[in-house]
């Protein structure tokens, strides 16, 4: 794998993240910005919306000196990747085929897989298109599937999929969405709008990951979602969920993410959606227990 050089960033985003950081070119003319800790047994970080690999810097603190590789992608799109063409260019097809790009460049014959909101869905489908390469993983607040028959959207999402809502600068507020609202303040929230806002329509594919979210049985998303779901329903691999329970928007589903991981060490935290911020320890725990198992 050719690792190119990674943008530059101001020192006091640059010293909060003491890692190797490079970038990957997946398609022609298009970037992956990737950060690494560590050498030893893979583990591949997956961050959602509207975050970047920023997001697991605590929890790679809880694992230093250890003999993992962390592996921090960020999303096309996000972080200090590069941007799509077309704001419509964010789908969950797109999003599952640039990642597994990365993820076939990385040179890695096994990988214990972390995912969180939208990165369970597109590292999970990479990983599909990668067979034989996830040996355990660690599951985060997200969704594992598509939604049931009868359901209604989210007011979250209902308003932020308006066209009036796409104008709502959501990422700059992820407070609102954690158990201890102090988690996400200062130059933590700066850092998480920081790439977001550094070149035009950054601010683009936090909206439009909104988009993704299915807001019917008939949205683009949920064919993909339904071979997230199978996939998920044939994991034997050594895995693990920790979850925010004070999560506004999946907090109450824990149950159910259980019930399909059903052999899943399982712990259940006061932390919000965003819960690397409030619970690293908890999460590096989860790492080194499904290590261990494998």
């Amino acid at each position: 794998m050719e690792r190119l050089s990674a943008p530059e960033l101001p020192d006091w985003l640059s010293e909060q993240l003491p890692f190797d950081r490079y970038t990957v070119e997946i398609e022609d003319g298009l970037r992956m910005h990737v950060m690494e800790q560590g050498e030893g047994q893979p583990v591949v970080l997956f961050h959602g919306n509207p975050t970047w690999g920023y997001l697991y810097r605590k929890v790679a603190a809880e694992l230093v000196g250890e003999p993992v590789r962390l592996i921090m992608p960020d999303m096309i799109g996000f972080g200090l990747s590069d941007r799509p063409l077309m704001t419509s260019d964010h789908t969950l097809a797109n999003h599952s085929r640039w990642m597994s790009a990365l993820v076939a460049r990385l040179e890695i014959d096994d990988a214990v897989v972390v995912v969180q909101d939208w990165g369970a869905a597109v590292g999970l489908l990479a990983m599909k298109d990668n067979p034989g390469l996830m040996s355990g993983l660690v599951v985060l607040n997200t969704q594992l599937g598509p939604p049931k028959p009868g359901f209604t959207p989210t007011t979250f999402h209902r308003i932020l999929s308006s066209r009036p809502g796409r104008f709502v600068p959501w990422h700059n507020h992820l407070r609102y969405a954690q158990g201890d609202r102090r988690s996400i303040g200062g130059v933590v929230q700066k850092s998480y709008s920081y790439p977001l806002k550094r070149r035009q329509g950054g601010g683009d594919a936090a909206a439009a990951l909104i988009r993704m979210v299915p807001d019917s049985l008939d949205h683009p998303s949920v064919p993909l979602l339904k071979d997230l779901e199978g996939l998920v329903s044939t994991i034997s691999q050594p895995n693990a969920i920790v979850w925010g329970q004070k999560d506004p928007i999946l907090g109450k589903i824990l149950r159910r993410i259980n019930r399909q991981l059903p052999d899943a060490e399982v712990t259940a935290t006061e932390a919000g959606h965003f819960l690397q911020e409030e619970v690293p320890k908890e999460i590096a725990s989860a790492i080194r227990s499904v290590i261990a198992r494998l």
